[in-house]
């Protein structure tokens, strides 16, 4: 059993019952491209269900059956049409160029060095021309006296993606935890997919 299937034996701190505001203010300014959304590492599908909700077609990825499971128990209470299917993020099961937008809510920064290019390689891949990627990471800017995953600077989100991405931003931002009142300090990506 993976350490992702224990993750969900019960609540994960990521696991906030809500989404992530940063996503939803994401929706909010109208930032996504209409269409087709890859939520990769999805959990318990938060994200992929408000986005359900605010009218995109969304698949949810995640590598822990438990968190998939919870994911369609939601989905169905709450009558939302979103396809949750157990996955891995290093080799998606999808034709090229199907998704126009892929949100990554805390999965980028559990990677080690060496997946970070092969999870990159497959964003793009599974993205349409001028795709866009929206990625929620922890900074470098959060205290480590806590533990949790780890932190990320600009230069490394900018040295993973530069090379398949055009990255439009990279803003402060806040990412909602059980272990936080107003959120761990985190870095919000934006990219677009070069046409190749």
């Amino acid at each position: 059993m993976s350490s992702w299937e224990d993750a969900y034996r019960t609540v994960p701190p990521w696991d906030v019952g809500r989404p992530q505001p940063a996503f939803v203010e994401l929706v909010r300014a109208g930032e996504l491209n209409r269409g087709r959304v890859l939520d990769v590492g999805c959990g318990t599908g938060e994200n992929a269900l408000y986005l359900a909700g605010s009218g995109f077609s969304v698949i949810g990825v995640d590598l822990a059956d438990r968190a998939i499971a919870a994911a369609r128990a939601k989905a169905a209470e709450r009558r939302l049409k979103v396809d949750f299917r157990a996955g891995n993020a290093l080799s998606l099961e999808f034709k090229d160029n199907v998704f126009d937008n892929a949100i990554d809510s805390g999965l980028f920064h559990t990677f080690p060095d060496n997946d970070r290019p092969v999870y990159a390689r497959e964003i793009a891949r599974v993205l349409a021309t001028r795709g866009r990627y929206f990625m929620l990471c922890f900074s470098e800017k959060e205290p480590t006296d806590w533990g949790g995953p780890r932190r990320i600077r600009k230069e490394e989100i900018e040295a993973t993606f530069s090379p398949l991405f055009k990255i439009n931003s990279i803003r402060n931002e806040f990412f909602a935890t059980r272990f936080h009142t107003n959120g761990g300090k985190a870095y919000l990506t934006s990219a677009t997919k070069i046409p190749t």
